[in-house]
């Protein structure tokens, strides 16, 4: 099994989504690190991918959510889960990593049709909630 750590991030009312190079849309996440708690690996891919800082994000101690999927690597299947956080930034200044290729601050409506996944539209419904 694959864990990965995740996070939706939101300024105000707006959502952030990142392209990623694949072209799909969806939200900061990573693979969890030997040692690492899912808070810790939230806050080292928020900065990876988004410069966002420790000092700009406040992780909301309500909401956890998990997805699990299968997907296919190397000609093998992968099972994955992801533990998705919810967190406020302080800040809307993004500095995208070289693995993204956009990003966008979107209203909830306009974040839940522009997520490419199901599952990722599925989280944002439970953390707008």
């Amino acid at each position: 099994m694959e864990r990965s750590c995740g996070g939706i991030i939101v300024n105000g009312k707006r959502y952030l989504l990142i392209k990623y190079g694949h072209g799909h849309w969806g939200f900061v996440k990573g693979h969890v690190e030997r040692g690492e708690t899912a808070e810790e690996t939230f806050f080292r891919e928020a900065e990876e991918e988004t410069g966002l800082s420790r000092a700009h994000l406040r992780i909301s101690e309500d909401f956890r959510e998990k997805i699990h999927y299968f997907y296919k690597r190397e000609g093998r299947t992968v099972y994955k889960e992801v533990l998705y956080l919810l967190a406020e930034s302080s800040t809307a200044d993004v500095t995208l990593s070289h693995e993204h290729t956009d990003y966008r601050w979107l209203p909830y409506e306009e974040a839940l049709e522009q997520v490419t996944y199901e599952k990722d539209r599925n989280v944002l419904k439970k953390a707008h909630a």
